[in-house]
């Protein structure tokens, strides 16, 4: 498989992993939390990041369409979290051409990505109910596990 590929499949299977860290056992009070009055809260984000899976999948098909949605219930936006990751990947591994290069792929919606878990970790801290910090170096990720069941930490702290 094209290295490039492996790599972005990697890189999709930490998102996961991340985001169920982020995801998982959120208090309901948390998912409508907001920092400050032009934030966002995390069932916001969260349905920017499916937009932003969306859009991704879009890029490997080879189109440029981006749509913006209506925040669903929490549990409606983890499933299009998780479904959107497992598109992704799917296409990723398999052997369709990517109508997008892989640089630009990681650059946009990936990374974006990325950051976006990492403010729903943030705002879960503001809001009382902190996520506990990682050794993500030594946490057991694989490519093509990208849905909510993800191995427990290796290595947490305070």
């Amino acid at each position: 498989m094209d290295p490039a590929r492996v790599m972005l499949r990697h890189t999709v299977a930490t998102l996961a992993y991340r985001g169920a860290k982020a995801l998982r056992g959120l208090p309901p009070a948390c998912a409508t939390f907001r920092v400050g009055t032009t934030s966002r809260t995390p069932v916001e984000i969260l349905a920017h990041l499916g937009d932003l899976l969306d859009w991704a999948l879009c890029l490997v098909r080879g189109a440029e369409r981006w749509h913006d949605s209506v925040p669903q219930a929490w549990e409606t936006e983890v499933a299009r979290f998780f479904a959107g990751l497992g598109a992704l990947d799917a296409h990723l591994a398999s052997s369709l051409p990517l109508g997008c290069p892989p640089e630009r792929l990681f650059q946009g919606p990936v990374a974006d990505a990325l950051t976006h878990v990492g403010q729903i970790g943030m705002i879960r801290r503001c809001a009382g109910a902190p996520v506990r910090g990682e050794n993500y170096l030594v946490a057991d990720i694989v490519a093509g596990r990208v849905g909510p069941w993800q191995s427990p930490p290796s290595k947490e702290f305070e």
